[in-house]
């Protein structure tokens, strides 16, 4: 495993193998999203209190935890780019953040979605939907700084500065419903604990959606790396 993840560092022997992986990780993508889709769409019960729109979960859910998680990664990068200087962190970082981001955005939209049959509004300043939307603030600064300024160190150490700070609103995400008394349902998954207040009925496909949506995530974030992998190689820039 030691030298399997010092191989990894090499980033000529990373887009190989990158690039070698990427057919075989879209058709398991693929298949994992479709199963299940077809099961939370089709064979999950109906929900006793909210009905058929309850399967929106199976969107809405696995897109908050991709969001929150990436932006997690995101922080660690940054932490790893501010200390040691390593420029392959700022290129996981890049590859990782559009991603990230559009993940919030579709969390943000299904929640709003949700909402409007179920609290009779598309929207309300909720602990967990304020930050959430918080979230996605974080994200567009990342984003809107690789606009904003033109020298490339500077740019990096306000972007991994962003991402550090960030991080501190993610468990705000995760505990707003227990710290708060707020509109949105507390956490039916606990983690740490088997006791769960889904049906195994509906937690399965939503596990399923949730690791095609991971796949999904590393699908295109190893596009993502090879492509940021190629610009560095055309600048001349082999030694990262």
């Amino acid at each position: 495993i030691k030298n399997w993840l010092i191989a990894m560092g090499s980033p000529p022997h990373f887009y190989k193998w990158a690039t070698r992986s990427l057919p075989w990780l879209a058709g398991l993508a693929v298949i994992v999203f479709c199963v299940g889709l077809t099961w939370g769409i089709g064979f999950s019960p109906t929900d006793y209190k909210q009905g058929d729109v309850y399967r929106i979960i199976y969107i809405h859910v696995p897109s908050a935890i991709l969001a929150e998680s990436i932006y997690i990664f995101m922080a660690i990068s940054g932490f790893i780019s501010m200390v040691w200087r390593a420029k392959i962190a700022g290129m996981l970082i890049n590859s990782a953040a559009p991603i990230g981001a559009g993940f919030t955005l579709v969390a943000l939209l299904t929640g709003s979605i949700w909402g409007k049959p179920t609290w009779g509004t598309w929207w309300a300043w909720d602990a967990r939907i304020t930050s959430m939307l918080i979230l996605a603030l974080f994200y567009g600064m990342y984003l809107l700084a690789w606009r904003i300024y033109e020298d490339k160190e500077q740019v990096v150490k306000v972007t991994s500065l962003i991402a550090i700070l960030g991080v501190v609103n993610v468990p705000i995400i995760k505990f707003s419903v227990d710290w708060w008394n707020t509109l949105h349902q507390p956490s039916s998954i606990n983690i740490l604990s088997t006791n769960t207040a889904i049906h195994p009925s509906m937690l399965v496909p939503l596990g399923i959606m949730t690791a095609a949506f991971a796949l999904f995530s590393l699908l295109i974030f190893l596009m993502k790396y090879n492509t940021e992998l190629i610009k560095v190689k055309n600048k001349g820039l082999d030694r990262l």
